[in-house]
Parts: structure tokens; sequence; C-alpha cells
């Protein structure tokens, strides 16, 4: 399914289904330490109901599995949630996968304990989302909004690889990240009070084709380009990291957690 929004690449629809065999294959990069730190906070764990909100192929659900939680994913992209399932399936896990908009997800009052959105709350309408977040969570119930990404001005492999995505999508405006908090939309305070907030930084391990098929799998090139552009890109990447990097190698990212809490 197509999206189109204004604030992100100009406008210039991008459609995460086009990406979703190399989502499933490259994306479930997440190291321990990012896992801890959910863990840590008292979410996702042996008696808990949990909702993963844009959960794509499943990768929070799945990697969380173990710890005990009941999870439930839900995604705009059918395809997303296909490759999701075949993955649960595949390692044994009774995981319920949707294909919905998070802002229509109509599950009753009080079913979750906890709610995740990694990588993906901005994609999000708050106004509709929040007050719908507020209602399925039981009392004390929490929200954790998740993010990591790289950084490019301080690893020059993923320098070199945003500078020619942006030769295939100039419009994309997905580069460029530095260290910061999450940002909540103003509508938060009014169901939410922040918990706990943290920052840290991950390097993340790739080899020439692993770090490839990431970018590919990224907004700008495989949910937005045509196959035939893709493929020059692809192409045109992996000369690229033949020149630049050895054949394994660390890129630095940092990550952000922020736990909201139910309102009483």
């Amino acid at each position: 399914m197509a999206v189109v929004n204004p604030e992100l690449d100009g406008g210039k629809p991008f459609d995460w289904g086009k990406a979703s065999a190399d989502y499933a294959k490259y994306r479930d990069i997440y190291p321990e330490m990012f896992y801890r730190q959910i863990l840590d906070a008292g979410l996702c764990v042996q008696g808990q109901t949990v909702l993963d909100l844009g959960t794509g192929t499943g990768v929070l659900p799945r990697n969380l599995y173990r710890y005990g939680a009941q999870f439930v994913g839900i995604d705009l992209s059918p395809e997303q949630i296909e490759q999701a399932r075949r993955l649960a399936k595949q390692a044994g896990m009774q995981i319920d996968f949707f294909a919905c908009p998070a802002e229509s997800v109509d599950f009753p009052d009080h079913t979750f304990d906890v709610v995740t959105a990694c990588q993906c709350f901005f994609y999000f309408d708050a106004k509709k989302l929040l007050p719908n977040l507020r209602r399925m969570l039981r009392p004390g119930g929490r929200l954790a909004i998740l993010y990591m990404a790289w950084l490019p001005g301080e690893d020059p492999i993923a320098r070199a690889s945003e500078q020619l995505v942006l030769r295939y999508n100039p419009s994309w405006s997905g580069g460029g990240e530095t260290r910061h908090p999450i940002e909540l939309p103003p509508e938060t305070e009014m169901y939410f009070t922040v918990e706990q907030e943290s920052l840290f930084d991950l390097k993340i391990p790739f080899t020439r084709e692993s770090w490839n098929g990431r970018m590919k799998a990224c907004r700008g090139i495989g949910a937005s380009l045509s196959e035939k552009e893709v493929a020059a890109f692809e192409e045109a990447h992996m000369q690229l990291l033949q020149q630049i990097a050895p054949e394994h190698f660390f890129i630095e990212h940092y990550a952000a957690m922020t736990v909201l809490r139910v309102k009483k």
C-alpha cells in the first residue's frame, strides 16, 4: 500500500510492501543491548499482553518472544505482515499479526499492558492514535517508542551510502541523522506522562552484502524506486562498498527509547 506524507521525501509515495523481502532478510539487526533496554524497563515480559505497532516483519515480537509476553503485531502493509507470519511460523512462535493502519486498531478497552512502536511512530497520526492507545491500555499501562539509526556524520561508510541513495532518490529525507531523544507530538501529554528516556550508542556488524541489503530496504530505495532503479542502485552500491569497506565492518548507530505511562 503506497503512502504519501507531505512531511517525508517531499511527498513522494513509498510502499513498504515493495521492500518486504529485503526487509525480512536484512533488517533484523537490533543487537542484544537494544532489547535489554526494553526488558530492563519491565516491558514485554512474562504475564504481559503487548501490541506492537508498525511491526513490519515482526522483528520486535519475534526477538522478545522468548521472554514470555503475549504479542499482537499490526502493520499497514499486507506484504510485511505476510513475511512476519512466515518467519514466526518457521520459528514455532504463536504470534497474531494483522494488516491494518495503526490509527484503525480496535481492540476492546484495557486489552494491553504494553504498546510498542519501533522505527515507526513518526509515521502515525498522533491525534487519532494516542486516545485510542490510552483506551486499549490497562490502567498503568505503558507505551514504549523506540528508534535506531546510523550516524553518517561519524561513520564514513554510512555517509557514502547515504550520498549514493540521494543520487538515485534526491527526494529522500531520511538521511543526516544525529543523536536526539524521541520527539513527542504535543498531544502526548493529554494522555500519557513520560516515565523514562534513554539514548545510547551501538556498533552494528555488517558484511558488504548485509549492509547493501539494509540500504536497499530503506524508505528511499526499496520502498520508493522501481525494480530497475533498485537494481541500478544495488550494482553501484556494491561497487562502492568494494572500494571503501572491508568484507566485515561495523556501522556507528545510536538508539533512543521513551517510555510513557497512561495518565490516571
